[in-house]
């Protein structure tokens, strides 16, 4: 948790990689608005390894996190604040995926 705080609080002095950085940096332009995007951020990550599937992605990952937040957001659902309850959910995701069925009391929704 220490990494990805520093990260919140600076990415571009975060101790991560060019590339890394360079995709935070169009991630961070796609949450303000997808026009924030410029051509020399592109080439930017492009210059430091990202390939076009990396970019992409990061764009697309970024576009859709912005738009869950925003319908969250205006829903006005409560989020924990406690970070335990997220460590918890990351870590039922690194044991049991994303299939309902394969945690503990749980089980697969029927049709």
């Amino acid at each position: 948790m220490e990494l990805v705080d520093q990260v919140c609080a600076d990415p571009a002095t975060a101790p991560v990689s060019a590339k890394l950085k360079a995709l935070l940096a169009l991630a961070a332009a796609v949450q303000r608005s997808g026009h924030d995007v410029t051509e020399a951020q592109v080439a930017a990550a492009r210059e430091v390894g990202a390939t076009d599937l990396e970019i992409h992605d990061t764009v697309l990952i970024a576009a859709m996190f912005a738009m869950f937040n925003r319908y969250v957001d205006g829903l006005a659902t409560a989020a924990p604040d406690d970070p335990a309850v997220y460590a918890a959910g990351a870590q039922r995701l690194v044991q049991y995926g994303y299939l309902p069925s394969a945690a503990p009391g749980t089980s697969t929704p029927r049709a």
